[in-house]
């Protein structure tokens, strides 16, 4: 690394076709390069290199390599490609480079102070929750941390019902046809668990979403009753890969404190104001005052028609302006089960 660095290697992009990167990482022995090639939709990639070495990579990156005076490897793990106990182990090395030793202490320092902050210790040391071997992903909450759930919940039932909004249940299991017509049976397949009653298909839900459109359109409703408010604290399930799991942030079961809104589409932006309200009060009553906001587009994989989308979009950028926050477009890239 300190060769590299006094070398002040400049820092090159070569766009070439599927088909080029192919031959080359073929060349170089690299099998895992290629598969990854092979999954990618577009007929051209890109290339980054310095010096004599170059590899597969959608970038950006540095100008060039001096920029990165001081540096640390900060840890080695082992990991298994694309995440699959079948595929074959990997070594996974981290690091970090800044161009000053001040910037890299800094940082450095950061990390050892959110370490002693780490919710995993946190928990071991005050007997909040726990993770069991008979159910990886899956938390187990001991009963000071479920005094602390039942607070937050309370404290959240309390904020819905001064907004309008009445509390509804729906069924942690239901039938496979459901998640088709919704979409989530081809879209998130993967992330499903499934079992079988009488011979029939169903899975445990991974989002609220569906039950509670069954309960809204379980009888008509007036327009006089409209915008009609719904809550719910609903338990889903979805299947992560086990590398994935991350304490409390990455799990596989947890509680998704939940809204659906039904209202006419001249009300969407007064409903959006109202929960833009909401969302910050919380986050405010939890010590968080300073924000960042982005909008997440369309993903690939989605249902509904592209002006509704479109409304949406606008509709969202239109609402947060009107409170004063400052927005991002965040283009989605990948699919998200709670982009709706």
């Amino acid at each position: 690394m300190e060769k590299i660095v006094k070398a002040d290697h400049p820092v090159w992009r070569k766009v070439v076709s599927k088909k080029q990167a192919i031959e080359t990482f073929q060349k170089l022995g690299e099998k895992y390069k290629i598969e990854i090639i092979d999954g990618i939709p577009s007929e051209e990639v890109s290339i980054y290199g310095m010096g004599e070495w170059f590899d597969l990579c959608r970038g950006p990156h540095v100008p060039n390599s001096g920029i990165l005076k001081s540096f640390k490897l900060t840890a080695i793990s082992g990991a298994y490609w694309k995440a699959d106990k079948n595929n074959s182990m990997l070594t996974r090395i981290y690091g970090v480079a800044f161009p000053t030793k001040k910037e890299l202490d800094q940082y450095l320092f950061q990390i050892e102070e959110a370490k002693k902050r780490d919710h995993r210790k946190i928990g071991k040391e005050m007997d909040l929750f726990s993770f069991q071997k008979e159910g990886p992903g899956f938390p187990f909450w001991h009963p000071k941390g479920t005094i602390l759930w039942n607070s937050l919940a309370e404290y959240l039932r309390s904020e819905c019902n001064k907004r309008g909004y009445q509390e509804i249940k729906t069924p942690a299991v239901l039938s496979s046809e459901l998640w088709k017509k919704s979409g989530h049976w081809d879209n998130f397949h993967e992330n499903m668990y499934f079992t079988d009653i009488d011979e029939e298909d169903y899975a445990l839900k991974p989002m609220n979403c569906p039950g509670c459109s069954l309960i809204y359109k379980h009888h008509l409703h007036s327009y006089r009753e409209l915008p009609l408010r719904f809550a719910e604290f609903g338990s889903v399930h979805r299947h992560e890969l086990h590398g994935v799991l991350h304490g409390l942030f990455r799990v596989r079961a947890f509680t998704q404190d939940d809204s659906h809104i039904y209202a006419p589409l001249d009300y969407l932006e007064s409903e959006v104001m109202d929960i833009i309200d909401f969302t910050f009060t919380v986050y405010k009553k939890f010590g968080f005052s300073e924000f960042k906001t982005f909008i997440a587009t369309r993903p690939e994989k989605s249902q509904g028609k592209d002006e509704d989308w479109e409304f949406a979009t606008s509709t969202l950028k239109q609402s947060l302006e009107k409170k004063g926050f400052r927005m991002e477009l965040k283009k989605a890239k990948v699919r998200s089960m709670d982009r709706r």
